[in-house]
């Protein structure tokens, strides 16, 4: 368990805070989600573009370090370690996205090649019934 998942677990026990349900963590994850989504709402600004509000980027840390303070919570109170888990994902996040099949194709991230594997993905897991 990392310094920050045991501070939060600290944070909370100090509030007798430990006993918060899932479900209302989970919600509160999806609601400063949201609140960081407003940030980029009715806009389609490139990283760079983005990069040079300096005032938005303190905005969004804050909404992002939101949403990391309750995925932690969430990690604290069911008792699995958060870095651990993100690092599982990322394995089969590698494996799922090959880097050198993304390092040959030449379109904008997130779309076709993307969508292609995640539907096969998808199909594998859990296969149509009929």
């Amino acid at each position: 368990m990392n310094t920050n998942q045991k501070r939060v677990g600290k944070f909370l026990r100090d509030r007798k805070w430990d006993s918060l349900r899932p479900a209302d963590i989970a919600k509160s994850i999806t609601i400063e989600a949201a609140e960081l989504l407003e940030h980029f709402q009715w806009e389609g600004k490139e990283l760079a573009e983005e990069k040079k509000d300096k005032e938005k980027i303190e905005e969004v840390k804050d909404e992002v370090a939101d949403v990391i303070f309750y995925c932690l919570e969430m990690a604290y109170l069911l008792g699995f370690d958060a870095d651990l888990a993100v690092l599982s994902k990322l394995k089969r996040a590698e494996k799922k996205y090959d880097a050198k099949l993304f390092n040959t194709i030449d379109e904008v991230p997130g779309t076709n090649m993307y969508w292609k594997i995640k539907k096969e993905h998808r199909a594998k897991k859990s296969p149509k019934k009929t």
